[in-house]
């Protein structure tokens, strides 16, 4: 079981620890909904780096990337970030993942955690030219730092301009009194702020800093629990749960970053899905009825049919009601349509949303 570097702040802190990825990693601290509300309502810090970081250099790193991501990554200027997909040949999907442009011919790959092994085979076995690949992943400590506050909080800490920063934008530069510091306007709870890559021999000293930092504002550490919480009140994604080898990202929602103006892993069976139509789409659903969904749970029809399963789900800390994904057919995906889950034995009435759930 491997450690990140901020494992003994994370002891110091009495966090309740689980394996996860491979890694002993923080599920939580002082509770899964205190979390959740810190991040919606001021400022959290996340431990992620249990996250992979791939640096890509050399003339060819552009057309590789080209190659294996769904978006159009040649649209990407110095200093932004990109939202892709890393396509399989069957239709489904390798990753989901997070396209840096550091310069021309220079790219920072974020990919999950899980997958970090199965993408760097993925990328290679598509690099035929002479683009120079580097696995960073076990080098770098990677902090979220997420919430309204965040910018304030974070803002004492450097003389990047972080309050005018635009969302999926990036800068390098000194952060907490360490330099070459990568701080990124991206997270994956819809609460604003920043991702934080540091080396992790200065983990510790950033972690200390960013803790003190966003003690006025409020701040506490938050665990994967809350994690998980917040980005499903968005709507977001979670490999392994909404999207895997097996899902299509138009079936998963994601036609958005599927750009056909370029050649790329399996375009052409994913566009002639795309013109012939998906005939199961990924919906979010909330409970009209008591009850929390649970991934696996059984999606029904009125009939007691099943027609789905639940793919992500929990009780909302914000909205104070069960919140869902799955799959569904795509006669099923209009806001409003009813749905029933099989919970323990029960059918349980729900409805078709538009996500995100939560507005704020």
């Amino acid at each position: 079981m491997k450690k990140t570097a901020l494992n003994q702040k994370h002891m110091e802190l009495g966090a309740k620890m689980v394996p996860f990825a491979g890694y002993e990693m923080p599920v939580q601290y002082t509770g899964v909904n205190d979390e959740h509300t810190t991040v919606r309502n001021a400022v959290g810090v996340f431990d992620v780096s249990h996250m992979g970081e791939f640096f890509l250099r050399g003339e060819g790193a552009l057309d590789l990337i080209q190659k294996v991501t769904s978006n159009d990554a040649s649209r990407l200027s110095d200093g932004c970030v990109q939202y892709s997909c890393l396509p399989n040949n069957e239709g489904g999907i390798v990753d989901d993942l997070l396209v840096y442009r550091i310069k021309e011919d220079e790219y920072l790959l974020v990919v999950n955690a899980s997958n970090i092994a199965k993408d760097w085979d993925w990328i290679s076995s598509h690099n035929t030219g002479c683009v120079a690949m580097k696995n960073a992943s076990d080098d770098y400590a990677l902090l979220a730092v997420q919430g309204p506050q965040a910018a304030k909080a974070m803002q004492q800490l450097t003389a990047m301009d972080l309050m005018a920063m635009p969302y999926y934008t990036f800068e390098t530069g000194t952060f907490a009194g360490v330099d070459n510091i990568i701080i990124s306007a991206t997270g994956y709870t819809g609460a604003g702020g920043f991702e934080i890559y540091v080396k992790n021999a200065d983990a510790e000293k950033v972690w200390d800093a960013v803790m003190l930092a966003g003690k006025t504002y409020g701040m506490k550490a938050a665990g994967l629990a809350a994690r998980d919480t917040l980005r499903l009140e968005m709507g977001f994604c979670l490999y392994g749960n909404d999207i895997n080898d097996t899902t299509s990202p138009l079936e998963a929602g994601l036609g958005w970053i599927t750009k056909f103006t370029k050649e790329f892993t399996n375009a052409l069976a994913l566009k002639q899905q795309k013109e012939t139509g998906v005939t199961r789409c990924l919906v979010g659903f909330e409970m009209v009825e008591r009850g929390i969904p649970r991934q696996g749970y059984e999606i029904c029809d009125a009939s007691g049919n099943k027609i789905g399963t639940v793919t992500s789900g929990t009780m909302s800390p914000m909205l104070k009601k069960g919140i869902g994904m799955g799959y569904v057919p795509v006669s099923y995906k209009a806001e409003g349509t009813e749905i029933f889950l099989s919970i323990r034995n029960k059918q349980i009435k729900a409805q078709i949303v538009k996500r995100p759930f939560y507005k704020g």
